[in-house]
């Protein structure tokens, strides 16, 4: 079964370093046969909190999208992100 991201942000107070963070994060998404189904665009909220930017990231399975996120790759762009966003991050099983 494939594995997602799914991110959520509550909120974005710096849009420069989430664009830092997207241009070093998109490499490692890759790096573990990941992609984006999901980034940015139109979102409509109808229950919860009122999310700026939602993020769905598709991976072979959910051991990879795990290796993915815990990577030395995607931990140095995650960085980038501390005390600019709030943000809900899962890792999901799927079909």
């Amino acid at each position: 079964m494939k594995g997602y991201w799914v991110c959520i942000y509550e909120k974005i107070d710096n849009e420069e370093k989430q664009k830092e963070y997207a241009l070093k994060a998109r490499p490692a998404v890759e790096k573990f046969s990941g992609k984006f189904i999901a980034r940015g665009g139109k979102n409509r909220t109808n229950d919860g909190i009122n999310s700026p930017r939602i993020v769905i990231a598709e991976f072979p399975d959910y051991d990879t999208a795990i290796k993915c996120y815990d990577s030395p790759d995607y931990q140095e762009a995650h960085n980038i992100l501390k005390g600019h966003v709030i943000r809900h991050h899962s890792i999901v099983e799927g079909i």
